[in-house]
């Protein structure tokens, strides 16, 4: 909570003012930003200062490592904030790529899972990494990334946490994940859940120890509607104890997670929270 809160503070002393060309409204800014995630003492990165529903970004990290392309498949697991993106953005509405209600075209998971070569043959990114991980082989080069430039346009939105780096240092698992983009009020809390999980995940399938996961921001920006909030309220806050999470430990393989594992799968013990901040999300 302490680097969460102090990057939120900075921004608001240090930021400028950018204008979002994309969505029209202003952002106060920062360049880099670095965070920190204790896995191994499971310190769960869940917002204090305001209430966090920790599972719908868990839904969202399942919908990726599942190769989810739809809408509709990401509200089926609890997760609700690719609606606008595949619904409302004008620009992806006019796209002759997008294939219908619901479509986010090929973005996140789809690059994950199904990275397309110039022959017309697919790369499973993630199943590369899990089967060197689970053979104890680290070639410093167990990434998957999301960010595929020559298919921007047959996507809703270029990825903003975008690239996943998996190093291993005897039989612990580490995590350094790069987000180009990050709307600290909202978005966050969930890159920061979604960072912890995705390490605690991935050792716990590939037979390691979860260690540390360190998670870097280029662009971090509060948008203009939602200063006020965050520093008349949020800032006001005092921040309680991170919380613990759980995990079923039914769960050991990806064929696991990528078949029956659902959000109720997740708990956390300990959460203490101030009441939710209901933060406007642009487009």
């Amino acid at each position: 909570m302490k680097q969460y809160l102090a990057l939120c503070q900075r921004i608001i002393d240090q930021g400028q003012w950018i204008e979002n060309k994309r969505t029209g409204v202003r952002c106060l800014t920062v360049i880099n930003a670095d965070l920190e995630y204790n896995v191994a003492h499971n310190q769960f990165p869940l917002i204090t200062t305001r209430k966090s529903f920790f599972k719908a970004a868990i839904a969202e990290l399942l919908g990726y490592l599942r190769g989810y392309d739809n809408a509709a498949q990401f509200r089926e697991i609890g997760c609700n904030t690719w609606n606008a993106n595949a619904n409302d953005n004008q620009a992806w509405l006019n796209n002759p790529h997008r294939k219908g209600e619901d479509d986010m075209g090929r973005v996140y998971g789809v690059q994950g899972r199904s990275w397309q070569r110039p022959d017309g043959s697919h790369l499973d990114q993630l199943k590369k990494v899990v089967d060197n991980l689970k053979n104890g082989i680290d070639d410093r080069a167990e990434i998957i990334t999301f960010y595929n430039p020559g298919e921007f346009e047959m996507g809703c939105l270029r990825p903003c946490m975008h690239t996943h780096t998996f190093s291993l240092l005897g039989d612990t698992l580490h995590l350094t994940s790069y987000q180009r983009s990050c709307d600290v009020p909202l978005g966050l809390n969930f890159n920061q859940i979604q960072c912890f999980v995705l390490l605690a995940l991935m050792a716990r399938i590939t037979g390691h120890k979860p260690g540390m996961a360190y998670h870097k921001i280029v662009n971090a920006h509060i948008y203009e509607n939602q200063l006020e909030l965050m520093r008349d309220v949020q800032l006001k806050r005092e921040p309680y104890p991170s919380p613990q999470l759980v995990i079923n430990p039914a769960i050991t393989q990806l064929d696991d997670l990528e078949t029956w594992v659902t959000t109720d799968d997740f708990s956390v013990e300990g959460y203490q929270y101030h009441e939710a901040i209901k933060y406007p999300f642009t487009v």
